[in-house]
């Protein structure tokens, strides 16, 4: 069966509750039921004192049934189990149950135990020594107090039952009280604490059940929700991130994973389509260039045998203008269909910059462009191959100085070191101040024989070669663009982690 984190949270937390303030009530309880027992102890001591004094009278004047009706009316109040008083050899001289009076007690038991834990009785006894809790046969709980009654001067002196003065204790006020009120109260107590626990339960757990699903449930449902959007192939799905604490990164990192999902899954189905599109238009090149080799031989000899025949020379010449146009299609076809794994070698990759720049300076300086390099000296040396990476330089400052036209404008180059997750990269990018890529043809520029020069112009395969290459390095390709705003290509490449092998210097001329 299958558990939330919200009930086990709930759980944890009521366990967490109940150990608490069971804890908490046990230790409030006991310390309550001392402080009760302890105030009924200083009670009952002021008690037996007021029955002293109540019987002091009587027995100076050894009146015993007066002493008797006392300890009996004492006896009959509520809450008090018994009043006894016993002389110094432990004989009950006066008690409310007629059937004591005249025993011994056992000088053992709790009620004498104090005094005599000694060899001879004590002839001072602590307040605190004085009381005793002990159980009945029903286990009905009982305080029992005990008041040893001193010699005084006028015992000692009186003519009637006179003292010796060297006998210091001449008997034992004994009281035993219930504590049954006591125990209501900590049952009442104990009830509270119960009632306490759940309230604190259930309102703790409410408390934490809102809270859960602001901040936990909900935005977890939502990562759930956009994952099997994901699962189920919308890699363009976004989680709109409101919270800066760690389920917010979490969304963050999610957006993040999407993203290069779908950057992932692009390079691989513009990889296949390179692929595909490369097995085809190998098999159409090699039939189509035969052909087009005989066209342009005929019509270049029928060019020259009808030389006098103006009309047909100007048809001719469209025949052949056309056919070269077919054929350079068909080398670029083969160009791209016979892509090669690169050659990888050190280099210093602002080194490839430049000398693409020295191949297209002189048209770039034709067409009145202005090209401005920001270069960054700090760029480690990378395992490329120059030459083609060479190409892609040439084919994007060819195709920048296309969307700037003859007017005139200008081309930015930049190289910059980028440390991104962890990962160092060489970043490359190419502006323009040209027209500019419509937005609808943005996802669709590297695709094979998609051109936005036009049929007489473009091939449509020079971004798609130049993608492949970006792409066999390891490397990505972006743009940005607006109408009539300039594009800017950003490319990126890997650089190794390892440092350069102490024989192999930094490349700065071109592989054969």
């Amino acid at each position: 069966m299958r558990t939330t984190i919200r009930s086990q949270l709930v759980l944890a937390v009521a366990l967490i509750s109940v150990t608490t303030i069971a804890l908490l009530s046990y230790f409030l309880i006991s310390a309550q039921r001392r402080s009760l027992v302890a105030q009924l102890a200083r009670h009952a001591g002021e008690f037996t004192e007021t029955i002293k004094s109540s019987t002091r009278y009587a027995m100076m004047r050894n009146r015993a049934e007066d002493v008797h009706q006392i300890i009996d009316a004492i006896g009959r109040q509520e809450g008090i189990q018994g009043v006894r008083i016993f002389n110094k050899e432990g004989t009950i001289i006066y008690s409310p149950k007629k059937s004591e009076i005249g025993s011994m007690v056992d000088k053992r038991a709790e009620a004498c135990f104090g005094c005599h834990a000694a060899d001879s009785p004590l002839e001072r006894l602590d307040q605190e020594e004085r009381s005793r809790l002990f159980a009945d046969s029903n286990d009905r709980l009982f305080l029992g107090i005990i008041n040893p009654i001193y010699n005084e001067a006028s015992c000692t002196e009186a003519d009637c039952h006179a003292h010796p003065a060297s006998q210091a204790v001449l008997g034992v006020l004994d009281v035993t009280l219930s504590l049954e009120e006591v125990e209501r109260q900590m049952a009442a107590s104990r009830r509270k604490a119960v009632l306490l626990t759940a309230l604190t339960i259930f309102s703790t757990s409410l408390i934490i059940l809102l809270l859960f699903h602001r901040l936990v449930a909900k935005p977890v449902a939502d990562l759930l929700d956009a994952t099997e959007t994901v699962a189920s192939g919308d890699l363009s799905h976004r989680i709109d991130v409101k919270r800066n604490d760690e389920l917010g990164q979490l969304q963050q990192s999610f957006n993040l994973m999407t993203g290069r999902l779908a950057e992932t899954q692009n390079q691989l189905y513009q990889s296949n389509k390179l692929a595909s599109v490369g097995r085809l238009t190998a098999g159409i090149a090699h039939e189509i260039n035969n052909p087009l080799t005989g066209i342009l031989t005929y019509s270049s000899l029928l060019q020259k045998s009808r030389s006098e025949d103006s009309e047909l020379q100007a048809d001719l010449s469209t025949i052949v203008r056309e056919t070269k146009r077919c054929r350079e299609i068909v080398k670029g076809l083969l160009d791209f269909s016979r892509q090669v794994p690169p050659q990888k070698t050190v280099v210093d990759f602002n080194n490839v910059v430049d000398r693409a720049l020295d191949i297209v300076d002189h048209e770039l300086e034709v067409n009145h462009i202005q090209v401005t390099k920001n270069l960054a000296d700090d760029l480690p040396p990378l395992r490329v191959d120059p030459n083609q990476l060479e190409q892609v330089l040439l084919n994007l400052l060819v195709n920048a100085a296309d969307a700037i036209g003859p007017a005139g404008g200008e081309i930015y180059i930049t190289t910059e070191l980028q440390d991104v997750d962890d990962r160092r990269q060489v970043e490359l990018k190419i502006s323009d101040s040209g027209c500019g890529i419509p937005a609808g043809d943005i996802d669709k520029i590297f695709d094979p024989f998609f051109t936005t020069k036009g049929e007489k112009k473009g091939t449509g395969l020079g971004l798609a070669v130049v993608w492949g290459i970006i792409d066999e390095h390891g490397g990505s390709i972006s743009v940005q663009s607006k109408p009539e705003h300039g594009a800017t290509f950003t490319i990126l490449l890997p650089v190794n982690g390892c440092p350069r092998p102490a024989d192999e210097s930094v490349s700065d001329d071109r592989a054969s």
